[in-house]
């Protein structure tokens, strides 16, 4: 028994040691200023400063990947949430979405941030800092509330 045990812990260290080698870009897409959410939108420093530190990690090309971001397998998972991220929701490409989509995801932002589901809890383990308070939470939403009105659909 204590043989198979050896055997088994010695083909997980070396199948962890392996998997370091197979690594996920890391790249971010580049940004054009002019796409961005702030170059197209009204948006007070209050409320840039809750989108930089509560969102910007996954939800912009902007993403700041930390040490444990190189070791695996989480690696996978954490480019996997962001890779997610900037599909639902990317604001460096924000001028490029129609006027219905820009007044649809200014009210899924609202959506997610006031039960908590954004940011991902997963997230939060790591990056307390992250964290909304209820103030942040009305902030956004009035913000997102107010932007959302200003946007013409041309149609």
């Amino acid at each position: 028994m204590k043989k198979a045990l050896k055997i088994i812990a010695i083909v997980v260290v070396l199948g962890f040691v392996v998997i370091q080698f197979f690594q996920p870009d890391f790249t971010n897409p580049p940004v054009n200023p002019a796409e961005t959410l702030e170059a197209t939108t009204e948006v007070p420093e209050n409320v840039q400063a809750i989108l930089k530190r509560s969102c910007a990690d996954c939800h912009t090309n902007e993403t700041k990947y930390p040490w444990y971001s190189r070791i695996q397998p989480g690696a996978w998972f954490m480019v996997d949430h962001i890779d997610q991220g900037r599909r639902e929701l990317n604001f460096s490409v924000w001028k490029t979405y129609e006027p219905r989509r820009q007044r649809r995801k200014l009210s899924e932002i609202c959506e997610q941030v006031q039960p908590r589901y954004m940011p991902l809890p997963s997230y939060l383990w790591i990056h307390r800092d992250a964290g909304m308070s209820d103030e942040d939470i009305k902030t956004l939403c009035e913000w997102t509330e107010r932007e959302s009105a200003k946007i013409v659909d041309p149609k």
